[in-house]
């Protein structure tokens, strides 16, 4: 491959002979309902459209052979430099050839008024230093195997053709545009000071605007005023700050804005493990995530997300309710029962890839936990419940007193029904909650129930889940195996005594490997160490009183954010090289959280 490969925990190549590029190597651009990942050799190997979860017309990463993809790099060997725009998510990247520099801007586009109702991808491409030859590549895949891409020529031009969608490629100031039946390439030569651009428009099953190259270009400066007028809206002046300001911003692109909510990951069947077989779909919207969501947007003092989230998210409860599910469509429907596998080989072959989630059926109490989480807080910043969401939640309050008692598949989303501990304390920490609304006059009811409850499932968890041999609340009873998810109980409030120090030393013996922790005792022989679970570390240890052991692991765990401060799921403690789908809203909440809780005083 051509060039070198240089920032922070560059990968050894840009690609491999199969043509896949490390995970780590992806930034993220996005307009509020879709996402691309960028390589840093400028290529596009993961674009959705038009929604996050429609099926990908670009989708390399998944399938280097027929995914599809959109490149933009020199044709001669180069080197590369990369970072987004200051307090934004239009990505730069520089490339350096042995005859001049030229910069790449990438940016999904947004309106005057807000998003744009066509996707619109802008490659801005400026000559720095010298001259640059570049080439340009738009080849849409096969939609995982179920479509054939085409041109069409029509009045204004020729057309892609993918499924029901169609799409016209932007080019200004082109040397030279050639097309074949499934793909159109361009190539252009920078001088200093010039000014070229590689841009895609597209929808779905509708009417195609097409703009000049001159709006796409102009739309990518506007974009950038856009995203650095939201940032300057956002308050936090704490420790870490260049991290967590850009961990808001990355989570800023997993919010789905036609409805509100937040995708877990805007990426499918990316492995956790490269010996295969777990490879999940991401592109849904769980309660967890939405709550762990709010919980640091509420603390960057920002309203029209949180106020979006909340009501959406309460809306589909009641909607397919009252009994909250674990996860849900981004616009708000019910997950298909079936997992669907595709023919396609996976990221460096490693399958299935898979549409669908089977978590979509599993009890897991948690969920309790999480919703009432998510309404406390929204209440607690002054705001108001509307009448139908307070009976909603008296509801399932009483459904809370009676489920605790149930086996569940955990948070872990496990294929073996336990009494887990933690799935018991989700129970316990929505119990509470509804005992403070209803004090509140927020949900209607006598709360007297639900106290008695809450104590009932604290006598449980510490006559059942601590084990004084282990020194440690266990996974589920009878068992000397830990869960990391007990770290949320430090978090959540249930215990910040010498227990939960204890249990904390227990965790970081049995399931660490440096900084970086595994979900549950096994995990090591099937999958990478979870990132989330190293910074709900952090942020048990400061509440249980070790503060100077949150800063330290803090500062050991930030290097594990790529040169453009992403963060995938799993990451591999040997190597540094992430896994999972990506970018992982869990993992990036977990990091803002730490960083504003060990900033805070006890």
């Amino acid at each position: 491959m051509p060039g070198d490969d240089r920032g922070a925990r560059a990968p050894r190549a840009l690609r491999d002979p199969d043509g896949y590029a490390d995970l780590e190597s992806y930034a993220a651009i996005g307009d509020g309902r879709t996402i691309a990942l960028i390589a840093r050799d400028g290529r596009i190997d993961w674009l959705p459209l038009p929604d996050m979860d429609s099926p990908p017309a670009f989708a390399a990463v998944l399938d280097a052979d027929h995914g599809g993809f959109i490149a933009l790099r020199p044709t001669a060997a180069f080197t590369v430099e990369r970072q987004y725009v200051p307090e934004t998510n239009v990505l730069t990247t520089t490339f350096t050839t042995a005859t001049g520099r030229a910069r790449v801007t990438d940016s999904l586009n947004t309106g005057v008024a807000g998003r744009l109702p066509w996707a619109e991808l802008g490659r801005r491409i400026d000559g720095l230093e010298g001259s640059v030859g570049l080439e340009g590549v738009v080849a849409p895949g096969t939609r995982l195997n179920t479509a054939s891409p085409w041109v069409q020529e029509t009045s204004v031009g020729m057309v892609l053709r993918l499924g029901g969608l169609t799409m016209a490629v932007r080019t200004l100031h082109e040397d030279d545009v050639t097309i074949t039946d499934d793909r159109i390439h361009a190539s252009f030569t920078t001088a200093p000071g010039s000014r070229h651009l590689l841009g895609l428009v597209a929808t779905e099953g509708e009417p195609l605007f097409v703009p000049t190259p001159e709006a796409v270009d102009e739309g990518v400066g506007r974009t950038i005023a856009s995203w650095q007028a939201w940032s300057s809206t956002f308050d936090y002046d704490g420790d870490w700050e260049p991290a967590v300001r850009r961990s808001a911003l990355a989570l800023k692109l997993l919010i789905y804005a036609p409805s509100g909510g937040v995708v877990a990951a805007p990426t499918t069947s990316l492995p956790e493990s490269v010996r295969g077989g777990k490879n999940w779909d991401y592109r849904y919207a769980w309660v967890r995530d939405t709550a762990y969501t709010l919980t640091a947007l509420f603390r960057f003092g920002l309203r029209e997300e949180t106020h979006a989230a909340i009501s959406w998210l309460l809306a589909t409860i009641r909607r397919h309710g009252p009994e909250p599910r674990i996860l849900y469509r981004l616009d708000g429907s019910l997950p298909p029962n079936d997992v669907e596998e595709h023919d396609v080989p996976g990221w460096r072959g490693i399958g299935p890839v898979v549409s669908g989630n089977r978590a979509s059926d599993q009890l897991q109490l948690g969920v309790f936990g999480d919703l009432f989480s998510i309404v406390q807080l929204y209440v607690d910043h002054g705001n108001v419940l509307d009448a139908d969401t307070g009976r909603m939640l008296a509801y399932v309050a009483d459904m809370a007193c009676d489920a605790w008692r149930s086996k569940d598949s955990g948070m872990w989303e496990l294929e073996e029904p336990q009494h887990y501990t933690t799935s018991k304390l989700g129970c316990w920490h929505a119990l509470t909650n509804a005992v403070h609304l209803a004090e509140l006059g927020q949900i209607p009811g006598d709360p007297s129930r639900w106290r008695a409850e809450a104590e009932h499932i604290r006598a449980w968890v510490d006559a059942n889940a601590w084990s004084a041999e282990v020194g440690a609340y266990v996974w589920y009873p009878g068992t000397p195996d830990l869960d990391a998810s007990i770290l949320l109980h430090a978090i959540s409030g249930f215990d910040r005594g010498e227990r939960m120090s204890s249990t904390l030393t227990a965790v970081q013996r049995e399931l660490g490997v440096g900084p970086h922790l595994y979900r549950f005792t096994g995990a090591a022989d099937e999958e990478e160490t979870f990132v989330a679970c190293s910074f709900w570390m952090v942020s048990a240890l400061h509440l249980v009183g070790r503060e100077e052991e949150a800063h330290d692991l803090m500062d050991a765990l930030l290097p594990s954010v790529n040169d453009v401060g992403l963060l995938a799921e799993m990451l591999d403690p040997q190597t540094g090289a992430h896994l999972g789908n990506l970018p992982q809203a869990l993992s990036l909440l977990a990091l803002i959280n730490a960083a504003i809780t060990a900033t805070t005083d006890r």
